[in-house]
């Protein structure tokens, strides 16, 4: 499709900038897909996918920028470390369903998913390239040719027939089967061989976890009517009904990073080799075996006690006070000064505090609350004349200095930068990021001073 850059934004954030390859920019056709899809895309939820964050055509060039997923493809993983088991591949089971669910809600079908296109982040499984491959197609319901790759395609695609959200659930069989197993469910070799056992050969499935194996049976179903959806994927997976997207994630991050944890010395030959099992335990069979049975109630992560490294009990943020998704990590009101000395009431919320490549990476998002219509001038927001984050501190338990964002040779903070004329609009919101360097691995709380926009006492490290 082209060419992927590692790149950062206006913010000092790290992006991967997609450029497409050379001639499609040029047909009408195309660029109206293009923008098509893109708008789609861009309204896939942020959960358990690399959102999209901008788009366009630059001459001759498309490009897309989507977020930056720190960590390996599961591809990679898996012929480094060997198949998963155990809670590891359950969650990756639930953290792909999440994303299909959101891609799927937003009214895109990825058609293309594979190992290759799922990143193993420090939080969970990640999604990417969704709706990509539909922009080399003059329809986007219908193949012209075969698009995709042969041993994760539905049979529809490899007949060219009708392509709908169904084709990604049966890949989303095919990519668990090959996690758990280390082999496609449709062996390998030539594409023509492969696809001709996807439409007419049973998957190959030894070796697979038994709570699993009924599901993606039923993912692999030949018949795309037969198949479940990713929402129905998700409520069997976690023996629920209707289990939203944003409760999926939060099972899924809370179980990958404390296995994350658990493996982090552990040497490739062992690392998915897990037996334990999670606190979210997959329902699979019962769920298929049981009909008519009452359903556990809804994991509710900010009505549960969680501790972790001799810690205290803390509860989580109440979603009651929080305008939707992921309940934040913390937040409160407060004000800042407008340069012509006007108080703007702004809304902070820590969205995010979690180690990444070695660095602690900080998300918080700052909301416009104006009543009057006045803007929130980002020059004054710190309460000092400030061009970016460099000022703002963090401490933990037993460390001796007060921690400011990290400084690259040439004196580039790794925090989010901005113009004296720039501004956050009334109920607007603005993403701010910021990472800090020398945090100890037995840290898990941090305080941030945020000057102008406040203090937050202990802050769990996810």
């Amino acid at each position: 499709m082209g060419v992927v850059y590692l790149a950062r934004d206006q913010g000092s954030r790290l992006v991967a900038l997609k450029r497409l390859r050379e001639g499609p920019a040029d047909d009408a056709g195309f660029r109206r897909r293009f923008t098509r899809e893109v708008e789609a895309a861009r309204s896939v939820a942020r959960f358990c996918t690399a959102p999209v964050l901008d788009a366009g055509i630059d001459g001759e060039s498309a490009y897309i920028v989507t977020e930056y997923v720190d960590g390996p493809d599961l591809a990679t993983a898996i012929k480094k470390g060997g198949p998963m088991a155990g809670a590891d591949l359950e969650a990756l089971a639930v953290g792909v369903a999440t994303a299909l669910t959101a891609i799927h809600q937003a009214g895109v079908v990825h058609r293309d998913l594979k190992p290759q296109n799922i990143l193993l982040s420090p939080v969970g499984p990640r999604v990417i390239d969704f709706g990509i491959a539909q922009l080399v197609e003059p329809d986007a319901s219908r193949s012209t040719g075969i698009v995709g790759t042969p041993a994760y395609m539905s049979p529809e695609q490899a007949t060219e027939g009708r392509i709908t959200a169904a084709s990604d659930v049966f890949a989303w069989g095919g990519v668990v089967a090959y996690a758990a197993t280390g082999r496609p469910p449709f062996g390998s070799g030539g594409a023509p061989e492969v696809l001709f056992r996807v439409v007419h050969y049973a998957p190959e499935l030894t070796g697979l976890d038994e709570r699993l194996r009924p599901l993606v049976e039923r993912a692999l179903d030949k018949d795309p009517a037969r198949r479940p959806t990713a929402q129905q994927l998700l409520d069997l997976l976690l023996g629920r009904e209707s289990v939203s997207v944003d409760t999926g994630v939060r099972t899924v991050s809370s179980s990958w990073a404390a296995s994350r944890e658990r493996h982090r010395d552990a040497p490739a030959s062992a690392r998915w080799k897990v037996t334990g099992r999670w606190k979210a335990p997959v329902a699979v069979a019962a769920a298929l075996l049981v009909t008519g049975a009452t359903v556990a109630a809804a994991w509710r992560p900010w009505e549960t006690a969680v501790t972790g490294g001799g810690a205290s009990p803390v509860t989580a943020t109440s979603p009651a006070a929080y305008d939707g998704g992921v309940p934040p990590l913390a937040q409160q009101d407060t004000s800042v000064r407008n340069l012509d000395g006007r108080r703007v009431p702004v809304h902070v919320t820590i969205d995010n505090l979690y180690r990444v490549d070695g660095f602690l990476r900080l998300e918080l998002t700052v909301r416009n609350d104006a009543k009057d219509g006045a803007d929130a001038d980002l020059y004054t927001i710190l309460g000092r004349d400030s061009y970016d984050l460099a000022s703002i501190g963090l401490t933990y338990n037993g460390a001796s200095r007060t921690l400011r964002p990290y400084i690259e040779e040439g004196g580039t903070c790794i925090c989010s930068t901005w113009d004296s004329v720039n501004s956050i609009g009334p109920a607007k919101s603005l993403l701010l990021v910021a990472e800090f360097d020398d945090v100890p691995w037995t840290a898990k709380r941090a305080d941030l001073d945020l000057l102008g926009l406040g203090r937050f006492k202990d802050v769990p490290i996810t």
